[in-house]
């Protein structure tokens, strides 16, 4: 490396040539998380149901989790979403259309003891979920 008086220019050159061994730096400039990610760095997205899904608690924990596969519309995406609230999958049904968000867990992953699970749903077919779980709205028929 060197360090004389006219080495500004190789030095600024080896600087960006070495930036691109940082990890973050590389996911950040290729846009690696967007292109990885379902709903493609947006906040929320659409889907529609395709099946009811219970999974498994991890250890120490022991429950089936209800989630249900979605189909997302802007990509064709299968993704997994879980339905939040007590008998919440009670007001969902196959083709019904769903509103889904992160599900809040570290860095886009996962969240609590629901392995593979990152997302929530949180309307069916433009009502909020929680809403009719607390038993506020009925859900619309189609």
């Amino acid at each position: 490396m060197g360090n004389g008086l006219f080495t500004a220019r190789k030095m600024k050159a080896d600087r960006q040539k070495f930036r691109w061994q940082d990890r973050g730096y590389k996911k950040r400039v290729l846009e690696l998380r967007e292109k990885s990610d379902p709903l493609e760095g947006s906040a929320q997205g659409r889907g529609i149901v395709l099946e009811k899904v219970g999974v498994e608690a991890k250890q120490p924990n022991s429950a089936i989790r209800k989630c249900v596969k979605v189909q997302l519309i802007k990509n064709g995406r299968q993704i997994t979403a879980f339905a939040v609230g007590d008998g919440a999958i009670n007001f969902i049904d196959e083709h019904d259309e769903v509103l889904i968000e992160g599900i809040g867990g570290r860095m886009g992953r996962s969240y609590g003891d629901i392995p593979g699970v990152r997302y929530k749903v949180i309307k069916v077919n433009n009502v909020s979920l929680d809403e009719m779980v607390r038993g506020r709205v009925q859900k619309p028929t189609r």
